[in-house]
């Protein structure tokens, strides 16, 4: 298979229409955490802003600047992030890593969705853009915990 029809296979349609369309784009008043992280390979960065009530994301607002993957990352998890605990969040971190890293499956429900990005594998250069989305939400999870304690 050549670059470029590898190129078009991980650009695809449903990879494309994620990244258009990310929900909870609206960054939040008062969060409980705010946490920005950079992929330093290529740049992408994701702020989000969560709202903790019940151990559970109440309220999420995310401001996503980077590659098309890294947008539909940040597309399922903004589907999918309200009423999630942070094991939770971090579970689905671990395997959006394992499936991008170790050939693992997919991550599961809720995050099922990530699946799309099964084809960024092979291009590792990718991997940090995709995950900023679900590390930068544990990470403020974490933060948002221990400011209630």
């Amino acid at each position: 298979m050549s670059a470029e029809t590898d190129l078009i296979k991980l650009y695809s349609t449903r990879i494309l229409a994620l990244a258009a369309d990310i929900p909870l784009t609206k960054r939040l008043d008062h969060p409980d955490a705010t946490v920005k992280l950079r992929a330093p390979l290529c740049g992408s960065t994701v702020t989000v802003d969560v709202a903790v009530k019940d151990g559970r994301i109440a309220a999420f607002g995310q401001d996503v600047k980077a590659c098309a993957l890294g947008q539909a990352s940040a597309s399922v998890v903004g589907a999918h992030v309200i009423g999630r605990t942070r094991a939770e969040v971090e579970k689905a971190r671990d395997e959006l890593r394992a499936m991008l890293k170790d050939a693992g499956p997919a991550p599961s429900a809720p995050f099922d969705g990530l699946e799309v990005l099964l084809p960024a594998r092979d291009y590792k250069n990718r991997h940090a853009s995709i995950l900023l989305a679900l590390e930068a939400t544990a990470q403020a999870m974490a933060e948002a915990e221990a400011a209630h304690a």
